[in-house]
């Protein structure tokens, strides 16, 4: 198997690709497969979060790029940017990870979340795309004592 340990900062070409869910990009110790079928194991720092678009060094010296793969997501569209901003309020006061993009919101999917959305007369779509959450206002890692430390992934993005 082959390991990956290092984040690479530098300018040579992947040439390999890696293919993961935002959920599993999350992860530092993961179990996985390249593009083209090779079993890696990942042993990063604890709570490294991977974007598409990051590359990694392997063992063996190989650089492998990270590719954000398609997710099943909700997609939340307001008639107007003060009903888009209460929904976003929403979402974030329930730690929910959120793409922010031009006039739209998107959340892996929930249907839970879902009922809230269109109860707050957003309109909501589902489809099939990379997820890239924003990185939240503590990218650096915070967390709520009294829940613990594992709890509200959100602030750790990158």
């Amino acid at each position: 198997m082959l390991l990956i340990e290092n984040i690479y900062t530098g300018d040579a070409a992947p040439t390999a690709r890696l293919q993961l869910d935002f959920d599993a990009r999350t992860k530092s110790r993961l179990r996985t497969r390249l593009a083209d079928g090779e079993e890696v194991g990942l042993f990063l720092p604890r709570g490294t979060i991977l974007r598409g678009g990051d590359r990694l060094q392997a063992q063996d010296g190989r650089i492998v790029e990270v590719v954000s793969a398609p997710e099943e997501l909700l997609e939340a569209r307001c008639a107007d940017a003060s009903a888009l901003a209460r929904v976003a309020y929403h979402l974030g006061n329930r730690h929910v990870a959120v793409q922010v993009g031009d006039g739209w919101l998107r959340i892996q999917t929930d249907h839970v979340l879902k009922t809230m959305l269109v109860g707050l007369g957003a309109e909501v779509s589902s489809l099939s795309a990379a997820f890239e959450p924003e990185a939240g206002a503590y990218a650096h890692g915070h967390h709520h004592a009294e829940r613990g430390a594992t709890e509200a992934k959100i602030h750790q993005y990158k």
